[in-house]
C-alpha cells in the first residue's frame, strides 16, 4: 500500500531559491532509493492561528515562509529502506548539502495512504 512521509517547516524567506536547489538535489536522492515522487510547496496562504496552525506549529518567524512537503512511496517497507539509505547517502551530509532552515522545528511523519482520488 502507498506510503506518504510529510513534512512541515519554517524556512527564512531569503532562502526560497537556496531551499529549492537544496530540495532538488535531494529529491533525486530520494527517487534513486525507492521514493516515487517528492513535493515541495512554498507557503502562499497559510494564515496563523488561536488555536493551532502551521506557522505555530514550526514556530515560524515573520522573515520566514512556512514549506509544506511530502515524498510518496510504494509501501511503507520501501519507505523505512529507502529513507535508511538516503539518511546515510554522503550526497545529503550536512557538510555537503547543508539544511537552508532550523531543522529542530521541523515536524514530520509518515503516513498510510487510505484514499487517493
Amino acid at each position: 500500500m502507498t506510503y506518504v512521509d510529510g513534512f512541515v517547516a519554517a524556512v527564512p524567506t531569503k532562502n526560497k531559491e537556496v531551499y529549492r536547489a537544496h530540495a532538488k538535489k535531494a529529491a533525486a536522492v530520494f527517487k534513486e532509493h525507492g521514493a516515487l515522487k517528492l513535493v515541495e510547496c512554498w507557503g502562499d496562504d497559510v494564515p496563523e492561528g488561536k488555536i493551532t496552525s502551521f506557522p505555530m506549529a514550526v514556530k515560524c518567524q515573520q522573515d520566514e515562509t512556512v514549506v509544506f512537503s511530502w515524498i510518496i512511496w510504494p509501501s511503507r517497507e520501501v519507505r523505512d529502506q529507502g529513507m535508511e539509505k538516503v539518511m546515510s547517502d554522503p550526497r545529503l551530509q550536512p557538510d555537503v548539502n547543508p539544511m537552508p532552515f532550523d531543522g529542530k522545528r521541523m515536524i514530520y511523519g509518515g503516513f498510510e495512504m487510505i484514499v487517493d482520488e
